[in-house]
């Protein structure tokens, strides 16, 4: 029952990031994900394999203590964005802010509920299903968020740090980007993922000491 609960979530979380990125990319002037069908929030032309199957169904097959994976990257050609830093920081940030916005709205979502209930308990059945799958989105997409700004390439933290970096410094470090992988699975086994998003733990507290205040 818990992942059933949990795959949905997962798979909305995964593929509103990379709409988000595919859709500003398209404002922006890059029709290369458009023209290959990924402004949609249809799930199957964002699933990939290892990211959205094999590592979040490993991390609840071990227990792990947070669940994190990814969708199909959405191809970006920068070089047609009319603005080419403005388009690239924009493009950067749209799936962070996605997963946010996600948050925050599970999070006013859950305070609704909470009310809803008080009000009308004849509904109290039905909101435990839904209860469970607000506060996995809240924790979930804060833990996107926090994950997908790490300074990592070819996470979007590195998008914004490139831009901030010397030249020749930024070249070097985009070129990390061929080991990104290795950092990430390195970062997972040896525990330091749980210590660098902390500030995702912060923003789950912040988040239930509303719902608290409000309810």
């Amino acid at each position: 029952m818990e992942v059933l609960v949990y795959v949905p979530v997962l798979l909305f979380s995964f593929v509103a990031h990379e709409f988000a990125h595919a859709w500003v990319a398209y404002r922006q002037g890059d029709p290369t994900a458009y023209q290959l069908g990924r402004v949609t929030l249809n799930p199957i032309p964002h699933i990939d394999l290892f990211g959205t199957i094999i590592v979040p169904a490993m991390l609840i097959a071990t227990n792990s203590s947070f669940l994190i994976g990814w969708a199909k990257p959405v191809p970006i050609v920068s070089r047609n964005f009319r603005n080419y830093r403005r388009g690239d920081l924009l493009v950067s940030v749209a799936g962070v802010t996605a997963n946010f916005i996600i948050a925050v709205a599970s999070t006013l979502l859950m305070i609704v509920l909470v009310h809803a209930v008080r009000a009308a308990p004849s509904f109290s059945p039905w909101a435990g299903p839904v209860q469970d799958m607000l506060e996995i989105a809240i924790s979930l997409n804060f833990i996107l968020v926090v994950f997908n700004l790490l300074p990592v390439p070819p996470l979007d933290g590195s998008r914004l740090i490139y831009h901030i970096l010397p030249e020749r410094i930024a070249l070097w470090y985009r070129g990390v980007e061929r080991w990104g992988l290795l950092v990430f699975i390195l970062l997972l086994v040896s525990g330091a993922i749980t210590v660098l998003l902390w500030p995702a733990a912060a923003l789950m507290e912040l988040s239930r000491a509303l719902i608290e205040w409000s309810t």
